[in-house]
């Protein structure tokens, strides 16, 4: 009996010394889980931003991003080098009343090109004008209006090349058909330090700057803030709000056309300056549907 008790109690040492052993190897070997558990020290972070919304206001859409440090962050909560407009804004439903600083003792403004306005902001024929054009020779400095950071530049079909720059105070300005840039992205810039130069570039009829001024996505008349004919600004402050977008209600309401003799897709498009592939998506019709006269097709 006392052999019996005796094996027994070995017995359960050597089995209780065999699992506390294989327990302290499991420990330190790092599954993959643990790995993926979080990055190490040194590791870099690559995380997708965060889509978030606007508890109060459904004017534009969040995209928050805490890695760059950029001009208005705290309005904006993005950055982006490749898209122009990448704002989905609804400012003329805009409910807030914001004061803009547009120059102080630290800042200053620069006209983008000294010349006569060719075209101003407003309607033109069946198409809207979201900015200012000056008349240029090819190759004329174009310069920044205000301090900021280089947000774009690119080139596009209808723009051109141009230049994208987003300025302390949350404004954007645009300066478009250029010939020639001469920044890059993510590059910090001074009131009145050339950006570019002046040319005929993307779809345009002539040489000219197309200049533009936005806030959050939503383009401001440049004649609220700039006297064109004096190159200088009507006031230090801006405040922003919905009537500086009321235009936006008559932009936005749905335009037809009735289809008369001899009109084609083509035809249409090119008399109202709208692009086929806007017609046809409005109208839920392909560029080969026969059209009747006398059926309405939807342009706006």
């Amino acid at each position: 009996m006392k052999i019996f008790i005796l094996l027994f109690f070995v017995f359960f040492f050597i089995v209780s010394f065999t699992l506390s052993s294989f327990s302290q190897v499991v420990t330190n070997v790092e599954s993959p889980d643990s790995l993926a558990v979080g990055p190490q020290e040194d590791e870099e972070i690559d995380m997708e931003p965060e889509m978030i919304e606007l508890p109060a206001n459904d004017y534009f859409t969040i995209v928050k991003d805490n890695f760059f440090d950029v001009p208005a962050s705290n309005q904006y909560f993005f950055w982006d080098t490749l898209d122009i407009h990448p704002y989905k804004s609804k400012m003329n439903k805009f409910s807030e009343i914001r004061k803009i600083l547009l120059v102080d003792s630290n800042s200053v403004f620069a006209m983008p090109l000294k010349n006569t306005v060719n075209s101003d902001f407003g309607w033109r024929k069946w198409k809207y004008h979201y900015g200012i054009d000056l008349g240029l020779t090819v190759g004329d400095p174009v310069v920044a209006a205000f301090d900021g950071t280089v947000r774009v530049v690119r080139k596009s079909k209808s723009y051109g090349k141009c230049i994208v720059i987003r300025h302390n105070n949350g404004l954007e300005t645009l300066y478009a058909h250029l010939s020639g840039t001469i920044v890059s992205p993510n590059q910090v810039v001074k009131a009145g330090e050339q950006i570019g130069t002046g040319g005929n570039s993307g779809r345009s009829t002539g040489p000219h700057l197309h200049f533009e001024i936005r806030y959050l996505g939503g383009a401001i008349n440049p004649n609220e803030i700039i006297d064109f004919k004096n190159n200088a600004l009507i006031k230090d402050t801006l405040i922003v709000d919905r009537c500086l977008f009321e235009y936006l209600d008559d932009v936005q309401k749905a335009r037809y056309y009735n289809i008369r003799k001899g009109d084609s897709l083509s035809k249409i498009a090119h008399k109202l300056g709208v692009p086929m592939s806007k017609i046809c998506r409005l109208n839920g019709i392909s560029k080969k549907t026969t059209l009747r006269i006398g059926r309405r097709l939807r342009y706006t």
